[in-house]
């Protein structure tokens, strides 16, 4: 090889070497990038095997919650599809809405991040279909505190200001707020469906969850918290303080004024204080798992991400208990409408429980139940509608007694 030769082979060496640290850098840069963005479970193999391990337990509770969500808001539908007594157009809006996010927590969460659970590769990091599927999850969340928000903001009106609600409470304003209640989170979580946009998103092999990596945009991140957990907790819990507050003068007023009255259980307290301590018992553990990622950039352990992540999925179920099923109005009418429904299924069934085969006689009691509950508020919302009525049933009952 002559010397000539020999020194460009040199310069072309060192010339490779410098172009290759740079990229070298670059990846190295990049796999510390992705450790800091909390998603570790893709480079260290042994905890993505640990992970992996506990995925059949995580799918078995997913699936679980998933088919109860799904049939308890299913039920819900059947019977607030009609007229409930005591339930006004307005309020059967609200709570259609109400049962429509719910549902999509079961219908749509859930099988949209068990389906990419399946298919994505771990040694991959971000892709398009997780920020979509991340998308979808986030605006899920938003849309069901946001009813629940103009839900509590309905109810306040309906009990504490009764001879404004028609004025307030159009049907066209009605219709206003549900649809700010949907539309307005994705418009605010549209930068989380941009690859390589304001916010990286990762799946979570802990959480079988397609989750922003809120350390990657603080300001973003704080930014969500501020236009929708915060506005959402502070409406509920002022609307259902006040009517919490009114009921327990109005109890207060009845003792002072009827010496005889009957003690009976508190209906505020039994309907609003579960209302409220499932809602934050769901939905804070939640966001405080946000906010401390965004802040320290570092994940909390793996089963407790599972649990915080999933657990304002469950609120979908719990609403269609301290929303509906306490509520007894909604009771008679689940219960007619299940007789409705099994007649036609099964004749004998229903007869063997002793209930009316007769079209005619359940058509009647149908009749009778939206005619005979004159003592629930008609322009309220869920079992609260009672709470100032009630008070002045358990008055009215004890002076006539004197």
């Amino acid at each position: 090889m002559s010397p000539g030769t020999g020194d460009v082979s040199g310069v072309s060496e060192r010339f490779k070497t410098t172009c290759r640290a740079p990229a070298d850098d670059v990846a190295a840069d990049r796999g510390r990038m992705f450790s800091a963005l909390n998603v570790s479970d893709t480079w260290d193999p042994q905890r993505l095997a640990a992970q992996l391990a506990h995925r059949p337990v995580k799918v078995g509770i997913i699936v679980a919650l998933g088919a109860v969500i799904t049939l308890g808001n299913v039920a819900v539908l059947m019977v607030i599809s009609s007229s409930v007594a005591g339930w006004s157009r307005n309020s059967r809006y609200f709570l259609l809405s109400l049962t429509a996010a719910d549902s999509a927590f079961g219908l749509v969460v859930m099988p949209l991040n068990l389906w990419v659970s399946l298919l994505k590769d771990y040694r991959r990091g971000p892709d398009a279909l997780c920020h979509a599927v991340a998308f979808c999850n986030a605006a899920v969340y938003s849309t069901c505190m946001y009813t629940l928000a103009a839900i509590s903001l309905e109810r306040y009106v309906a009990v504490l200001h009764p001879l404004k609600y028609a004025s307030l409470m159009t049907r066209r304003r009605t219709l206003l707020l549900i649809a700010f209640s949907w539309c307005f989170p994705p418009v605010l979580l549209l930068p989380v469906s941009l690859p390589g946009g304001v916010i990286e998103v990762h799946f979570s092999a802990a959480s079988l969850v397609c989750n922003p990596t809120y350390s990657t945009n603080v300001g973003y991140s704080i930014s969500l918290t501020c236009f929708i957990f915060f506005p959402c907790s502070i409406a509920m819990t002022y609307t259902n303080a006040r009517l919490w507050c009114a009921a327990k003068q109005q109890r207060q007023k009845l003792r002072r004024y009827v010496h005889t009255v009957r003690r009976r259980r508190d209906v505020a307290s039994r309907v609003l204080v579960p209302v409220m301590a499932v809602y934050y018992a769901c939905w804070a553990p939640c966001m405080a798992a946000m906010i401390y990622n965004a802040v320290s950039g570092s994940s909390v352990p793996e089963w407790i991400e599972f649990v915080v992540v999933w657990l304002p999925t469950s609120n979908g179920f719990l609403n269609c208990i301290f929303y509906f099923w306490i509520n007894r109005s909604f009771r008679r009418k689940f219960h007619l409408v299940f007789q409705r429904l099994l007649l036609a299924l099964c004749p004998k069934l229903a007869e063997a429980c002793g209930w009316p085969t007769d079209p005619q006689k359940l058509f009647m009691s149908g009749v009778w139940e939206n005619n005979n509950s004159v003592h629930e508020r008609s322009s309220s919302v869920s079992s609260t509608c009672t709470l100032m009525t009630l008070a002045g049933d358990v008055g009215w009952d004890s002076h006539k007694k004197q």
